[in-house]
């Protein structure tokens, strides 16, 4: 079967590339138990100065790089120069600290000896999604073949290109062989990896796939780290900056084209200012600079498909045909690609699909509170719990309110953006499991506990 890659700007098609069978994933799996045999033995030491290496590849290859994220899925190509910045980052934090999060630690006990040691678990699947084509992948693959895992990736089609950069980089970096493979396919593939002989899986993609890979990795007793959708509230408090709110308010909605699982998603408003904030929050969208997404200038780049345009266009129907008000946008763009206006509704309920589903695309819903109290509430009110933000110039009230938020990540007046310093990940049916930081690199790690005891020996006298 032929997997055409698209440029999501022009609707051309770029690459094509030969889907690999059962067989063949059942094989690279082999190769990666065969270089796990060796990899864990490296020293730790080692490892972590191959993760500098590859860290100073893609900082290298960063304009390359950056160029393929943008003609694959459309990100404007600032953002993906980011992206990839972000991704020699995290390999400089691990190879720097993967020595502290993976020491033995000592607890003390009656034993002689009592301590915890944290052991690779072996060979690592992961299927990774468009959005963010460099980056999803190596917040996984640095933690995990840093403590000495070994990895297989089952990349998006969409950015399979990028996939295969991504091998390269490997390579470049001095890994040995096979310690890094990637799989090409469609979720049969994906399905296949999760069936075929490995120790856990990571998934960062749609709830319906996290599902499915759940069913097959537990039938299999594997272990699995899931990071889906997300649906993260963006609370305005009666007293927040109304100005810089408003502005990052557009970032946020907007970065990577509203295609992101931490992107902004629902924007609550305190009655009181809610006319002001929405008054700015579309002087700010209105500024933002639609257009070919390897020009600098752009801001905001295409849907990665026709069928993620029609999927928002959809969302934004429903919510005008349920009393929605469009104050902003509301329509695909004429012309080439797959391009959809810059978009605020408001009058929004929660019978509105634009509220109840994730929104993968530039739309904002605006709902209006009347207090704090009721701010938390309809922050809480999704099944996703992922991020969110809260918007006060009162701090211990802004962390107050974080307390009570249900998800993964609260930032106050600050974006939600993902760190490799800190963990990563959701609740409810945001996910399970945590990656990055410290908690990350354990997450495919065996923690065993190891007891140590003295003989006693009795001398004999005759």
């Amino acid at each position: 079967m032929q997997i055409d890659t698209v440029n999501p700007a022009t609707g051309k098609v770029i690459a094509s590339y030969e889907a690999e069978s059962s067989e063949d994933v059942g094989r690279k799996v082999r190769l990666g138990r065969e270089a796990y045999a060796k990899w864990k033995k490296v020293d730790l030491g080692e490892r972590a100065e191959l993760m500098r290496r590859l860290g100073r590849v893609m900082r290298k290859n960063r304009e390359d790089y950056a160029r393929t994220v943008t003609e694959e899925m459309g990100k404007p190509v600032r953002q993906s120069l980011a992206e990839i910045e972000k991704c020699a980052w995290v390999c400089d934090y691990y190879a720097e600290h993967a020595e502290v999060f993976l020491r033995d630690q000592i607890v003390p006990t009656e034993f002689r000896k009592s301590f915890v040691s944290f052991e690779p678990l072996g060979v690592i699947a992961s299927i990774m999604p468009w959005n963010f084509p460099f980056w999803q992948v190596m917040r996984f693959a640095v933690p995990a073949l840093t403590a000495g895992n070994v990895g297989v990736l089952k990349h998006s089609s969409v950015c399979l290109g990028s996939g295969m950069k991504l091998d390269q980089a490997f390579h470049d970096a001095g890994f040995p062989e096979n310690v890094f493979q990637i799989v090409i396919g469609d979720y049969r593939v994906g399905e296949a990896l999760v069936q075929a002989d490995i120790d856990a899986v990571s998934v960062t993609g749609s709830l319906n796939t996290g599902r499915r890979v759940a069913e097959l990795a537990s039938a299999g007793m594997k272990k699995f780290v899931l990071e889906l959708g997300g649906s993260d509230p963006f609370v305005v408090l009666e007293d927040a900056d109304l100005n810089q709110t408003a502005h990052m308010a557009t970032q946020s909605r907007l970065l990577n084209t509203g295609q992101s699982c931490i992107a902004a998603k629902r924007f609550i408003v305190v009655r009181s200012v809610a006319e002001k904030f929405t008054k700015l929050f579309v002087e700010n969208t209105e500024a933002e600079v639609v257009g070919d997404p390897l020009d600098p200038k752009t801001t905001v780049g295409p849907l990665v498909r026709d069928s993620q345009r029609q999927a928002l266009a959809k969302q934004v129907e429903d919510a005008r045909a349920k009393g929605g008000k469009v104050l902003i946008g509301g329509n695909p763009v004429k012309r080439d690609g797959f391009f959809y206006e810059p978009t605020i509704v408001s009058n929004v309920g929660h019978d509105m699909d634009l509220v109840r589903e994730e929104v993968f695309g530039p739309a904002a819903p605006i709902i209006v509170v009347e207090n704090e109290e009721q701010a938390v509430r309809e922050a809480n009110n999704s099944e996703f719990g992922l991020g969110a933000s809260i918007w006060t110039n009162n701090i211990e009230r802004g962390i107050k309110i974080a307390r009570q938020i249900e998800s993964g990540l609260v930032s106050v007046n600050e974006m939600v953006r993902s760190d490799p310093r800190l963990p990563f990940g959701g609740v409810k049916k945001s996910g399970i499991g945590r990656e990055l930081s410290e908690f990350g690199i354990r997450e495919f790690v065996n923690i065993k506990s190891v007891v140590v005891k003295d003989i006693q020996s009795r001398l004999l006298v005759e």
